[in-house]
């Protein structure tokens, strides 16, 4: 069974400018049993992640005053959000359900965490909406348990996945591959074992070329035993923060590979849905739903 993490705690008393962006967080599960993809069984509501799983991945100076909401107001900024205890609880939720994904993934094959993706959360540091680094943590976990020797993070958000370089900078064990808009934000890149810039524009054709052909690459020099894939939908043209030019039909041709890939290697993989910001909700559901909806035709 197809096993996805949901959590409840909601961003309703953020300020109105970013709760649309949040909203699919609420609207995917529904428009998934509506559509018979998934029923209420395939939902788990995660437990909160230990602390000691997130401190050995970020700076105990930074996790403290974080949870004392003591960051400074440049380093708030640099958020995105205005940092209330709540907020700091769903982050600490949505890592949790990675960690718990982890294990759903190494029996089935495949999990979901509704959320996640988290991924411009350094070791020391929040940006971009983002202040724990969900799919390091568990990497790292996986690691230390001894549950795989060789993870691959996939990201495909139209963001460089900037904290997650930095975090295994220096870690062999795990290989970060990012395909981003080269002008895109982050201004500053930091370097991923292997990125992937795209110019503005980029359509499908070029898009799952460089894809296909890169991951292929990787696979064979780093053979993964883990996957993590960051299957943001801020690539559509319809993006209002993307600059890219990839279809409905195109991002889901993307997920097909990567999940027909893993499949394919029998290599166990946790999901997480990243960005997107299109300005038609529709847009942002039909295109994570679509992830979903691969899952289960390939997986089970």
């Amino acid at each position: 069974m197809l096993k996805i993490a949901f959590s409840e705690i909601y961003a309703h008393h953020l300020p109105e400018k970013h709760r649309f962006p949040m909203l699919k967080y609420e609207l995917l599960p529904k428009q998934l049993m509506h559509e018979g993809v998934v029923v209420q069984e395939n939902f788990f509501h995660p437990k909160n992640a230990l602390e000691k799983d997130i401190l050995e991945i970020h700076n105990v100076h930074y996790w403290h005053r974080l949870i004392q909401l003591n960051l400074s107001p440049s380093e708030i900024r640099a958020i995105g959000f205005p940092l209330s205890g709540r907020l700091i609880e769903r982050e600490i939720h949505i890592a949790g359900g990675t960690l718990q994904c982890v294990t759903y993934a190494l029996v089935h094959g495949i999990s979901f965490n509704i959320a996640g993706g988290t991924h411009h959360a350094f070791s020391d540091r929040g940006e971009g909406f983002c202040m724990l680094n969900d799919q390091a943590i568990g990497a790292n976990y996986l690691l230390r348990k001894e549950k795989a020797k060789r993870v691959l993070i996939i990201d495909l958000d139209v963001h460089q996945g900037n904290g997650t370089a930095e975090i295994f900078k220096n870690e062999p064990r795990v290989f970060t591959f990012s395909m981003h808009g080269a002008k895109n934000y982050p201004i500053r890149k930091e370097r991923s074992d292997l990125d992937i810039g795209l110019e503005d524009g980029c359509k499908d054709e070029a898009y799952l070329a460089l894809l296909m052909q890169h991951l292929n690459e990787v696979t064979q020099y780093f053979h993964p035993d883990f996957i993590f894939y960051q299957a943001g939908v801020d690539v559509l043209t319809t993006d209002k923060l993307g600059r890219l030019g990839l279809t409905k039909a195109g991002c889901k041709k993307r997920d097909q590979y990567v999940l027909e890939f893993a499949h394919r290697e029998q290599i166990p993989m946790v999901v997480c849905m990243g960005g997107g910001y299109s300005p038609n909700i529709k847009d942002i559901i039909d295109a994570h739903a679509n992830t979903f909806k691969l899952a289960q035709q390939i997986f089970f």
